[in-house]
């Protein structure tokens, strides 16, 4: 059995959790201090690293929204149940059953679009704002240009 070497060791041991370290190293790693970076740094490492904030959520066109409401082990238990009813011309229960579906398709619809639009608004009336030291001052800023230091 042989040793693995110091490379083999280096490239499967995992990077140290950023709440681990202690303060200096902290700051050694991020290559900044007390006072902060400069407004000079603080551009370039937003170059770098792009704006801080998620991509938006994918949003589902109201057709596909629709359709996905039928996507239910309830409305597919419930259209058997049809099918087997019209199977044996019990038009009335056929046609109650169908508009069951559609019903609840139809109120399903709305409720996720209302559920969508508070997100937006929830979304809309969150701080993005943040303090950070830029040049030893404190300073208020969109949180999209926060960085890395």
């Amino acid at each position: 059995m042989t040793d693995r070497s110091s490379a083999d060791r280096k490239e499967t041991r995992r990077p140290t959790p950023w709440h681990t370290l202690s303060p200096r190293d902290t700051e050694e790693r991020l290559q900044t201090g007390v006072g902060g970076l400069s407004q000079a740094e603080a551009r370039w490492r937003l170059e770098q690293h792009g704006p801080n904030r998620l991509a938006p959520p994918k949003r589902r066109g109201p057709m596909r929204r629709l359709l996905m409401q039928f996507h239910n082990v309830l409305l597919y238990v419930m259209l058997g149940a049809a099918l087997v009813t019209a199977l044996l011309e019990h038009w009335i229960d056929t046609g109650v059953l169908l508009m069951a579906v559609v019903i609840n398709a139809i109120i399903g619809f709305i409720q996720e679009g209302k559920a969508e639009s508070a997100l937006d608004t929830i979304r809309a009336m969150l701080s993005t704002r943040a303090v950070v030291v830029r040049d030893g001052q404190h300073r208020e800023i969109d949180a999209a240009e926060l960085v890395p230091g």
